[in-house]
């Protein structure tokens, strides 16, 4: 073959890449665009749904008035989710201009783990964190035992046997997931901390996915995309997973659009130490109503980070692998633990968000705090109070909620198409409705009560 002909066959190649990239971005604007079409369509069809609630919008307008507000809201979480990735590729632009550095960026990195009575994980989580796609010499590995009562010390010494460079920090009592997470911060010469959960970790090809967004010197704290590794279990798993699916890979996508995650997530999260360290303290010593607060503490703490003006972003291309729970109760008291943790944070962040971040903050922020705290109340008028005093039955509110539910499926089956879990957010949504919709009013008066529920 001559160099002609070698030539030809190269552009040929070329040109069916380009193609392919092409009819691969107009496929993703057709689907986007025909959701946000069906979006508008479906934003109709739950208004006219939710008149049908009542007779006359003037018997009923709160009800009426509160659905339309959510419907729109969600509507544009969607829209949001969908600036995602244009926005995450113009932080990491932005990263590039401030660096002003050619040089590979490849900070040393550590692994903290806080883990109390994990017997049956804390092997997993460790082995897996040595697997990750990093060099060994710039990574650091430290556990610390606060103050287990199981097996755990001596599977943490056997791994130490494996992995002499293991750091074990061992409570004989118990002193709380901040104080271990505070211990670990101090013990390491990491320029970024990651946190893990005793039962999640990190898919270690994923590794510097998670490390990448902090070229942006802005970036203070990163969020993996959260898995539940026990999904096919049972019905309330597979119900998580979807559930998974939609708060990490929609909303916190949506956050992240505005470079302002409100929870970096306890699973796995990435911090800069030099970032973290003048409010470490502060966030330890944390207290509401004169009593520290010992859950929400990955919440809070990237409360702190945007109290100071910085950037905490999601990343979908990093995987954390998470356990979560497999039985109703299990499932009840986590999410009443992070009910109170939510109310503890509404008061915190309220205090300044509007002045750090004042286009999130009226857009998403308070819109958000009003719609929690609001639903109770109208799930209360819609299921029971409207159909006692004025004999008419919530079939139109639920399927107004089954409608909306179809809305943010279509995005989901867009996001991943093998993703099998996507009809189950039917039943979440029917199970927030009836059940955790409820929660916040128990974690109110439940909220001196600061146990950590589960442990």
């Amino acid at each position: 073959m001559n160099w002609t002909q070698e030539k030809g066959r190269e552009q040929n190649f070329t040109q069916n890449i380009s193609t392919d990239f092409v009819k691969i971005a107009w496929r993703e604007i057709f689907y986007k665009t025909g959701i946000i079409l069906f979006g508008l369509i479906f934003l109709f069809l739950i208004i006219l749904l939710k008149s049908k609630t009542t007779a006359d919008f003037s018997i009923e307008p709160y009800l009426f008035s509160y659905a339309i507000f959510v419907t729109a809201f969600i509507f544009s979480r969607l829209i949001s989710a969908m600036l995602y990735e244009s926005s995450y590729d113009s932080l990491l632009e932005e990263g590039e201009r401030l660096r002003q550095k050619d040089e590979k960026y490849e900070p040393r990195i550590a692994f903290i783990i806080p883990c109390k009575n994990e017997e049956k994980d804390i092997r997993n989580t460790i082995e897996q964190c040595y697997r990750a796609n990093y060099p060994k010499h710039k990574t650091e590995i430290v556990v610390i035992n606060d103050g287990s009562t199981d097996n755990t010390l001596n599977i943490l010494l056997d791994l130490q046997k494996e992995y002499p460079n293991l750091k074990i920090i061992n409570w004989v009592k118990n002193r709380g997931k901040r104080r271990a997470m505070v211990e670990g911060f101090e013990k390491t010469n990491g320029d970024i901390v990651i946190q893990l959960d005793s039962d999640s970790y990190i898919e270690p090809s994923t590794i510097k996915d998670l490390i990448e967004p902090f070229k942006n010197p802005k970036v203070s704290a990163v969020c993996a995309s959260g898995e539940p590794t026990n999904a096919n279990k049972n019905l309330i798993t597979k119900m998580q997973a979807a559930y998974y699916f939609m708060s990490f890979r929609i909303l916190k996508s949506a956050e992240s659009t505005y470079d302002t995650v409100f929870c970096c997530s306890g699973c796995c999260s990435a911090y800069r130490k030099e970032t973290v360290m003048p409010i470490l303290y502060p966030w330890l010593e944390e207290k509401f109503l004169g009593l520290p607060v010992t859950w929400g503490d990955d919440r809070a703490l990237t409360s702190w980070l945007l109290k100071i003006g910085t950037k905490t972003i999601f990343n979908d291309k990093a995987i954390a692998y998470t356990v979560v729970p497999d039985n109703l109760k299990t499932l009840l008291v986590q999410q009443l633990r992070w009910k109170k943790s939510w109310l503890v944070n509404f008061f915190i962040t309220s205090r300044f968000i509007f002045k750090k971040q004042p286009f999130v903050s009226f857009f998403y922020y308070f819109p958000l705090v009003f719609i929690s705290l609001v639903t109770p109340i109208m799930t209360f008028r819609a299921l029971i109070f409207i159909p006692l005093t004025k004999g008419v039955l919530p079939l139109y509110h639920i399927l107004g909620i089954l409608l909306l539910t179809a809305m943010i499926a279509m995005y989901y089956r867009l996001l991943d198409k093998n993703n099998k879990f996507w009809p189950y957010l039917f039943l979440w949504s029917l199970f927030n409705l009836f059940i955790l919709s409820f929660i916040i009013v128990w974690a109110a008066i439940r909220i001196q009560d600061r146990g950590w529920g589960t442990r």
